[in-house]
């Protein structure tokens, strides 16, 4: 069977590869705009099932199509990918000795089926230093990730306190549980 993987995050191809798979790589553009009425814990799995949407119309039917989006809950606030250093250090500052949610979906489809699910783990920081916000902004890469930090970055060596849940679902890719699903699926 091949996989198709609806993704062009480095982090998801790096670690479906890790789990032992060959896939192709597609990608959707989507808007990923959801409704205002919605529970922010059901955002991310909206955009995963929207980005599997996009992307069925091009799956064959010996093809099997894993989607998946990653969204950052401070509070009741949903801290998307920031668009510039301002933003970005405004994430992390509210980051900053906080707990907060980081929520990834995923959407296989195979055969036309939609086989979804999403894994929710609760990441806390240090107090950060407006010095250690500083040179990860300068030095990291916080604008392509969900809340303007990456748990494998820098930040995450010297800034997160704790985790509780999935390493790998932080990362945007919870590994064990689309392993399993994968297995059950015959992939």
């Amino acid at each position: 069977m091949e996989i198709i993987l609806g993704s062009q995050s480095p982090r998801r191809k790096e670690l479906l590869a890790a789990l032992g798979y060959k896939f192709d790589v597609e990608i959707a553009a989507i808007d990923e705009d959801y409704p205002s009425d919605l529970p922010l814990e059901e955002v991310a799995l909206f955009i995963a099932r929207a980005k599997a949407d996009a992307l069925l119309p091009a799956i064959k039917t010996n093809q099997l199509l894993i989607c998946a989006d990653t969204i950052v809950i401070q509070g009741e606030v949903i801290l998307g990918k920031p668009k510039d250093a301002s933003q970005a250090k405004d994430m992390l500052q509210r980051l900053s000795g906080n707990t907060h949610k980081v929520i990834t979906a995923y959407c296989i489809v195979k055969d036309g089926i939609y086989y979804s699910d999403s894994i929710e783990t609760l990441v806390t920081f240090k107090a950060l230093s407006e010095a250690e916000i500083l040179y990860y902004i300068e030095n990291g890469n916080p604008y392509d990730k969900a809340g303007g930090y990456g748990i494998q970055d820098w930040i995450g060596c010297v800034g997160v306190h704790k985790i509780i849940g999935s390493y790998t679902n932080v990362m945007g890719f919870p590994t064990v549980e689309i392993f399993e699903r994968l297995k059950k699926l015959g992939a």
